[in-house]
């Protein structure tokens, strides 16, 4: 029996679902309400926000645990406000699909005045050209199919994010017989293969102290697991770099820390720079997780593998896919070695004692806090001290950590923990941000408790933006007073907390993971130049550049 192709909106709907989308993040406009009453008829479920930014991290988050996330905007006005967002979702590589309404085909007659219109019709799309991986306008019935999957194909294949546009008038157009694109996988040359894993094995079994730097791609395509088995199949021990932190269970007896250069723990850097064979899998090279290029990793000594280049010091191997270069690693051809001794590292902290009226700084509050860091916690960390601060909390399960910890960009952690807990709907998240941030992005805790979801919500008020701070000082860094702890009074829900010292801190991060129903907000008073360890060798370095 013959069937007729569905319209274009039911097409994409089915798509998006065929990768484990069951969520789109938004807010709607005259221009995709046609779409989001297909939303509505179909088993995804549109989560609304209350800004555009918000939905675009909140997707962001969702596609960091989950493999793929969907925002969906009006035209222009909806799909400029999310830039920012989209915009870090590429630089950290993170798959977010971007649909957005547009006015329809029909309407588009020469120098239509049509509302939310910038320049010409075509402006946001070209916008979004420079920060995603593919765009496509669905502007023609028998070419919207094939559209649509070269798209979604992109951004599975290269976690990066992908826009669609969707004229109005086309939601409800039945798409024509159409030829699916042939995108398959991308295979290795075989013999390029075998010479690269054969160069790095070589090179690997004749050092003394090699050590993985792993980062955020591992992350991004899945393959932590391939990572453990590399670690305890061969016995080399393992860093992470700042993106990819919890790339591996921070429990992990071969696990030694976070690397960041001269920011991190010295005999992590040490470890590594005295390391003759540093093996870099799948990180991203950036001044911050580089210490802002304190850290020294001669080339010569390194094998550098991504999904973009595969380098055995100075030798580069084209046409080999990270993942089978990865599993040559996990071959015969790499050796066993001798368990490292690694006692330096493996030091157990000594349990950290409350002082009850001791004002709270922020070295001593992360300490705190990694008390309670549990299996159940998903540590999502907004930028400065927050992240700064976070590197010290022990994640124990992988992909537990998230942070915007390249694109480094304010507002990120509250509309992400949304994100985070419809990926995981069994996790709580354990959100961790500033006051300047908060600020942007906070009241999205009104959409926490339209879902009635429970996180816990730490603001780090240090009465303004406390990174610059230290680079610069000045008025400009100041901002003005919010009664934070007073939130849940504005929403209608949960527990506010205010707090100066650490006894009252520990009473209420206590009452906090007691209380599952709401969230709690717990406002941490802090003096405005106190500073964690990390931050303070940040500024030192980069005080000179600003």
């Amino acid at each position: 029996m013959y069937h007729r192709p569905p319209v274009i909106g039911e097409y994409l709907l089915r798509k998006l679902q065929s990768y484990d989308i069951e969520h789109i993040f938004g807010i709607p406009g005259d221009y995709v309400l046609r779409f989001y009453n297909l939303i509505e008829q179909s088993s995804i479920q549109h989560i609304g926000m209350t800004r555009e930014d918000a939905a675009g991290y909140a997707a962001d988050a969702y596609a960091r645990t989950r493999g793929m996330g969907a925002a969906c905007v009006t035209y222009c006005v909806g799909g400029l406000s999310m830039v920012n967002a989209v915009a870090g979702a590429y630089a950290e590589k993170s798959p977010v699909v971007v649909i957005s309404g547009a006015p329809g085909i029909k309407e588009r007659g020469k120098d239509a005045l049509l509302h939310h219109k910038v320049r010409d019709f075509h402006t946001q799309q070209r916008i979004y050209d420079e920060i995603t991986v593919a765009t496509a306008l669905l502007d023609e019935p028998f070419t919207a199919f094939n559209e649509i999957d070269r798209v979604l194909d992109a951004v599975y294949r290269y976690k990066r994010p992908g826009y669609i546009e969707l004229p109005r008038d086309m939601v409800d157009a039945r798409g024509t017989l159409y030829q699916r694109p042939s995108t398959g996988g991308h295979l290795s040359d075989p013999d390029i293969l075998d010479a690269a894993v054969e160069d790095a094995c070589n090179f690997i079994n004749q050092s003394k102290k090699p050590i993985i730097l792993a980062g955020v791609e591992l992350h991004r395509f899945g393959y932590q697991n391939k990572l453990i088995h590399l670690v305890e199949e061969k016995r080399i021990p393992v860093v992470a770099t700042l993106l990819g932190k919890s790339v591996i269970p921070e429990s992990h007896p071969l696990y030694l820390g976070i690397y960041e250069g001269a920011m991190g723990q010295e005999d992590v850097r040490e470890f590594v720079e005295d390391s003759d064979c540093v093996i870099i899998l799948g990180a991203f090279m950036t001044d911050v997780n580089l210490g802002i290029y304190t850290a020294n990793l001669d080339r010569t000594r390194s094998v550098y593998a991504t999904t973009e280049k595969i380098n055995v010091r100075y030798r580069a191997y084209d046409e080999v896919t990270f993942d089978d270069f990865l599993d040559g690693l996990n071959s015969p051809k790499l050796r066993r070695r001798r368990k490292p001794n690694l006692d330096w590292a493996l030091k157990g902290r000594e349990p950290f004692e409350v002082k009850p009226n001791a004002p709270l700084k922020v070295n001593r509050l992360f300490q705190h806090l990694n008390e309670f860091i549990s299996d159940e916690l998903t540590v999502i960390a907004d930028v400065g001290d927050s992240l700064f601060g976070a590197v010290e909390l022990d994640i124990h399960q992988h992909t537990n950590f998230i942070s915007p910890a390249y694109y480094t960009s304010m507002g990120f952690a509250v509309p992400a923990s949304v994100g985070a807990q419809f990926s995981m709907p069994d996790t709580r998240c354990l959100v961790i941000v500033g006051d300047g941030a908060f600020q942007m992005t906070g009241t999205e805790l009104s959409t926490t408790v339209r879902y009635g979801f429970n996180p816990i919500v730490v603001v780090l008020n240090n009465h303004g933006y406390g990174t610059e701070r230290h680079l610069l000082e000045g008025t400009f860094n100041d901002i003005g007073c919010w009664n934070y702890s007073r939130m849940p009074t504005l929403f209608g829900a949960g527990r506010g907390f205010h707090v100066r010292t650490e006894g009252e801190f520990d009473e209420a991060i206590k009452t906090a993971l007691a209380e599952t129903q709401h969230f709690t907000l717990i406002e941490v008073e802090l003096d405005k130049l106190d500073t964690s360890p990390a931050l303070a060798r940040l500024a030192e370095r980069m005080s000179g550049t600003v």
